[in-house]
């Protein structure tokens, strides 16, 4: 065997040993590359499921989110509306009581209405808002509203001299409103049983020289008063 034939031979030997190298390598690298890859894709699936979830968890977020701002956007209008029927009422009522300077100008037959209880409550300075202790005596003022026949109440406020005569005027007017919109609103009394006066500073029940007197006129005073005819001629027909 000659020279060349020996090199033919040594090449052949050496491809078929890079040949079976070669496909070795590509063997082992399959093998470890597959699960590379079959891992990669399981993560990718899992991520996507996972985004998934996380939009959809989102979405409900969002639709509680929207369903409670929409829930409390309805009880605030609600609210609203309630107050305002609640004003309107009020302001009704105010409207429709009979106001003047004195009864004797627009009840007739006074001398027939003969008074069943008073009470009086009074306010701080400036003021015509009433305070518990104020809607405690009107509480138990109106208890006797209910067996009471044919009555008008006489609603008087009053302030004490400090200030204008026309402001003190206007301050006790808002002062008897403050009553009657407390006694019509929680006892249910018709406005026309009501006959407001506001006499200001006008009529004082005590000195203004004092700071005890002046909290003694900034008042409103309630009287019952009932027409006995009227109630003497129901009793009869009753009867």
């Amino acid at each position: 065997m000659n020279k060349n034939q020996l090199g033919v031979i040594g090449l052949a030997a050496g491809l078929a040993v890079a040949g079976v190298t070669g496909c070795a390598t590509k063997k082992y690298v399959h093998n470890e590359t597959a699960p590379l890859v079959e891992h990669s894709d399981q993560l990718d699936a899992q991520t996507a499921a996972n985004n998934r979830q996380i939009r959809s968890v989102d979405d409900r977020a969002q639709a509680g989110i929207g369903h409670a701002q929409t829930s409390a956007d309805t009880a605030y209008q609600s609210g609203q509306n309630a107050d305002k029927f609640a004003h309107d009422a009020e302001t009704a009522a105010t409207d429709a009581v009979h106001r003047a300077d004195s009864l004797d100008s627009v009840v007739k037959g006074l001398d027939n209405y003969k008074p069943l209880g008073s009470v009086t409550v009074t306010f701080g300075f400036d003021k015509a808002v009433l305070t518990k202790a104020d809607r405690d005596q009107l509480d138990s003022f109106a208890a006797q509203l209910g067996s009471a026949k044919s009555y008008i109440l006489e609603v008087t406020g009053g302030t004490d001299s400090v200030g204008s005569a026309q402001y003190n005027y206007e301050l006790s007017q808002r002062r008897a409103d403050a009553v009657v919109q407390y006694l019509a609103s929680k006892y249910e009394i018709a406005a026309h049983r009501f006959y407001l006066i506001g006499i200001g500073k006008d009529k004082e029940v005590a000195s203004n020289t004092s700071a005890e007197g002046r909290k003694k006129n900034r008042r409103v005073e309630v009287q019952l008063l009932s027409n006995m005819s009227e109630a003497t001629a129901q009793m009869a027909t009753v009867m």
